[in-house]
């Protein structure tokens, strides 16, 4: 669903990643992992077509992200860093706003609409003006908005950030059915978020691919460590 061959991104001298390559199938949810500046971010804006990489190939479902983008859009559910907003817009009109740019029909619209309010909780703030909810209303909303399409491929971008421990775990079980039938990649600081939810766990530092396995073998490498002591042993040792 995604393959992405040797990319590499610099602005002007900074290298904010390098030569990366990694590819995501149906059915699984990738945990990419790093210390700030690592060049997540960068590579998910890449992966959805927000920026082009300096080299290499991104592919979505065997087409090319630069000479197909319109199409491989359609396929992505994208929650960036922050979930920028229309603070004057209320929830349900930003979700409408949303499935109109997509292209969905008005019943289209309506279907999905009643699924993605429940299945991210923002029923009580439906109608409020987006500047009045918390940081953790308003991420669900950026989650929302994601989801109207009903995309094959997710990425989020610290999907859980803003959110009460409640909060964490509904929305670590809905990745985990959604992950069933879909390709997700999940960039996060919470460690714990991989056990939770993630096939594989993917980490980078200073823009390289340092470790690309299953939590499961992760833990075995390094002695059943847990995962805070795995990701810091990792990095400081590259």
């Amino acid at each position: 669903m995604i393959s992405i061959t040797n990319i590499t991104k610099k602005f002007d001298e900074f290298v904010a990643v390098n030569n990366l390559t990694m590819s995501v199938k149906r059915g699984e949810v990738l945990g990419f992992l790093g210390p700030n500046g690592a060049g997540k971010s960068t590579t998910m804006k890449m992966i959805t077509g927000f920026i082009k990489p300096t080299e290499g190939v991104i592919e979505v479902k065997g087409m090319n992200v630069e000479t197909h983008p319109i199409e491989c859009k359609k396929l992505i559910g994208y929650l960036p860093e922050g979930a920028p907003l229309y603070g004057d817009m209320t929830p349900i009109n930003m979700l409408k706003f949303v499935a109109h740019i997509r292209g969905m029909t008005s019943k289209e619209f309506k279907k999905a609409l009643d699924s993605v309010v429940v299945k991210t909780q923002i029923t009580d703030v439906i109608n409020q003006p987006i500047d009045t909810l918390s940081k953790g209303y308003k991420r669900r909303v950026g989650l929302a908005q994601a989801l109207i399409h009903n995309p094959e491929i997710l990425v989020l971008d610290e999907p859980t950030d803003g959110l009460d421990p409640n909060q964490k775990h509904h929305i670590r079980n809905l990745i985990n059915k959604m992950g069933k039938e879909k390709a997700i990649i999940i960039s996060t600081h919470i460690l714990e978020e991989v056990d939770a939810v993630c096939s594989r766990a993917c980490i980078i530092a200073k823009g390289k691919k340092i470790i690309d396995k299953k939590p499961t073998e992760l833990k075995k490498i390094y002695k059943n460590n847990n995962l805070d002591n795995i990701f810091r042993e990792i990095t400081l040792s590259k």
